[in-house]
């Protein structure tokens, strides 16, 4: 099993990476709660890790602490709960926030995650709130080296939050209008448009 990976980030088009460790080169999927600390391209990080082995493709992912990949394993392992979901959850919500609505049953919250309906809901509060009792984030950020690499992707951060959006389960027209509503703000980068958008789609 491959816990952690620390190398060069080459490639970020949410919700992938690319990350070089010693010349081998790693496809990641991350949630959004991962983009938004990952450094510039060029620069060094590190990441935790799960693999995820399915019959017709294995699935790397990668997580900025212990506490989102804890939870991506308990959510994985709840009935009917994928891979892509779990990611898109924790795209959606933080782990300590998720934890809380757990604990609270606060199906109302969970309902407004994409690909997350009211049985779905109920289910992950039915099979996870035993296993979150006396939930505590776990630290164990990643860490990036203090080097001056500049991202050199010339991308619009419009279209790549939209395709982001798509990537976790929204509908394209929702994506679209989503985006074209958080980019009414003070917001430049890709990340920031999709950080804006999810905080508007669960408020």
């Amino acid at each position: 099993m491959i816990g952690r990976l620390s190398g060069i980030l080459l490639e970020k088009q949410p919700p992938q990476l690319l990350l070089d460790v010693n010349g081998v080169g790693y496809e990641l999927d991350a949630p959004m709660s991962t983009f938004y600390q990952l450094p510039s391209t060029g620069e060094k990080v590190s990441l935790f890790t799960h693999l995820v082995v399915r019959e017709d493709a294995w699935l790397l992912c990668g997580f900025a602490s212990l506490a989102e990949r804890r939870m991506f394993r308990d959510l994985i392992k709840v009935n009917g709960v994928g891979a892509k979901l779990a990611l898109t959850i924790l795209s959606g919500i933080s782990a300590d926030e998720f934890a809380r609505c757990i604990l609270e049953a606060d199906s109302s919250s969970l309902v407004r995650l994409p690909g997350v309906g009211k049985k779905t809901a109920e289910r992950l509060i039915i099979e996870l709130r035993d296993r979150l009792q006396g939930w505590e984030s776990t630290t164990g950020l990643p860490t990036s080296a203090t080097v001056n690499g500049a991202d050199t992707q010339v991308n619009d951060p419009s279209r790549d939050a939209v395709s982001a959006l798509v990537a976790l389960g929204y509908k394209p027209h929702e994506a679209n209008r989503m985006v074209s509503i958080a980019s009414r703000g003070d917001v430049v980068s890709s990340e920031e448009l999709i950080k804006a958008a999810l905080k508007a789609a669960v408020n």
